[in-house]
């Protein structure tokens, strides 16, 4: 018997009833994914998700290769004795390692663990790709799939296979790799605030949520609308680590022997689970124009004394002016769906601007223009209407930028003790929102994000930039610490 496929359902839940049903409703309606049954914890894109992600891929991939990266492809399998070369790396890595042991019905001699990320078996090619300072700065990128096992999943947030880019790079000098991680964390940045329209705070990981292997850590922290953290985008200063560990030398320019100094850095489909919860309504999905794979859906309205072949002319001519201006534009123009269906089904699917043309409109070259942001319908003229769906788009992308600053502006308040804290996060769920980014001195020490921890938030990451008063005493330990930190609840 054949399977029965799912089904969309025909309403999306309200946010302030059930975020976390909210996001997986926004999801299924925008046709972005579902969930894959037969394989635990992953997911299927969809074309209209799969669509955001190449847009996202091309605007990163464009800024790697104009700050000198290459892009290469490694293997998907990586001998599990690689992994256990660097101590930290594999044990932070552990518990979500899938692992083959056994191929072409035979036990292998050595097992291969899956790709989780691949700084080892990179590591490993570095050492024998780089002999001379003259090799170096090696700058190189990947896009891949990876998997990690997780036990509980949420489609773009968190599943057990996921898309992603891994940059990895390799230095003479601990300052080089320093400058690469600040970098390529500025670059991520850019595209979150400039491409998404999601406001981002820089800054530094505390040493206990760092990456497994890393020195030090950097990221991007994103304000979701519930109030909730969603870390978008990490860079990793790895120090000399996996450079000891792989054997990663080089001859300086004075003859000796040095180990490199490394990076890596990356960004996944989780982005686009931080734009869902950015722009999202309770109508479905809204894309910033800057990524949406449609700009703009034109739907004919068709009555019974309509001249069809007049009006679908008109509408088909605006259409072709619109994608020569580089405004990509559909025609909606399908007999079997009624007017209310269409709208209901491009406002879902998060298309920035829909056109509507009548007989009415085509009497008096006219359509009528609805922002997808801002709901409301209004008149304009055919006449320069390239020049008025571009004005739209802009204003669009720069008011969804401007809405997520002023809300990351609105819930980010101050607390001066661990209760404070405790008390603002008290409420927050990922269900029933409440979220704040709390600022307040801490020590960058593992006991006090193990404090933090006992009330589900943690240290989401030290501002590169002080935002707030400077200098203060730790809430923890009552020692003196050099500026605020972000804590919150995070997906």
């Amino acid at each position: 018997m054949k399977q029965q496929q799912p089904q969309q359902t025909k309403s999306i839940t309200p946010r302030g009833d059930d975020f976390a049903a909210w996001y997986q409703d926004v999801v299924l309606q925008g046709d972005m994914a579902e969930p894959a049954e037969v394989v635990k914890g992953c997911m299927v894109i969809k074309p209209n998700g799969y669509a955001v992600w190449e847009r996202l891929q091309a605007e990163l991939d464009r800024r790697f290769k104009a700050t000198g990266h290459k892009n290469v492809y490694f293997p998907l399998f990586i001998p599990e004795s690689f992994l256990k070369k660097e101590a930290e790396h594999v044990e932070g890595f552990s518990p979500e390692l899938a692992v083959v042991t056994h191929a072409g019905g035979k036990k292998l001699e050595e097992a291969y663990v899956v790709r989780p990320t691949s700084e080892t078996i990179i590591g490993h090619f570095f050492s024998r790709w780089i002999q001379s300072y003259r090799d170096l700065p090696m700058l190189l990128n990947q896009w891949a799939n990876v998997v990690r096992w997780e036990l509980r999943t949420r489609m773009f947030l968190r599943t057990s296979e996921f898309l992603w880019q891994e940059g990895h790079t390799a230095h003479a000098t601990q300052q080089e790799a320093y400058e690469e991680a600040v970098k390529m964390l500025h670059v991520y940045g850019d595209v979150a605030e400039n491409v998404m329209a999601m406001p981002v705070i820089r800054g530094v990981k505390t040493r206990a949520e760092k990456f497994a292997g890393a020195d030090r850590s950097f990221c991007i922290e994103a304000m979701m609308q519930n109030g909730l953290a969603l870390q978008a985008g990490t860079s990793h200063e790895l120090g000399q680590n996996f450079g000891k560990a792989f054997d990663v030398t080089y001859q300086s320019k004075e003859g000796k022997l040095e180990f490199v100094w490394q990076t890596s850095w990356g960004v996944s489909t989780r982005l686009i689970g931080g734009l869902i919860m950015t722009h999202s309504d309770d109508n479905g999905l809204v894309l910033p124009p800057a990524l949406a794979p449609t700009k703009v859906v034109i739907v004919p309205i068709l009555r019974k004394d309509t001249d069809v072949e007049q009006l679908l002319g008109k509408v088909n001519a605006v259409a072709a002016d619109l994608n020569a201006a580089g405004i990509a534009t559909e025609v909606d123009d399908r007999t079997e769906h009624s007017p209310g269906a269409k709208f209901f089904h491009w406002e879902t699917r998060g298309v920035p601007v829909v056109l509507e043309i009548g007989p009415r409109d085509l009497a008096a070259n006219t359509c009528v223009l609805k922002r997808r942001d801002l709901g409301t319908k209004e008149p304009a003229s055919l006449d320069g209407i390239v020049a008025t769906i571009q004005g739209s788009l802009d204003r669009m992308q720069t008011e969804l930028l401007e809405a997520g600053r002023a809300r990351l502006a609105a819930n980010t308040v101050v607390a001066n003790s661990i209760g404070e804290v405790e008390e603002i996060l008290s409420q927050a769920t990922a269900e029933k929102g409440g979220g704040k980014f709390v600022m307040a001195h801490i020590k960058d020490d593992p006991a006090c994000d193990a404090r933090v921890k006992e009330f589900k938030a943690s240290v989401r990451c030290i501002p590169l930039e002080d935002r707030f008063d400077g200098p203060g005493k730790c809430i923890v330990t009552g020692e003196p610490v050099e500026k605020r930190a972000v804590i919150a609840k995070s997906y």
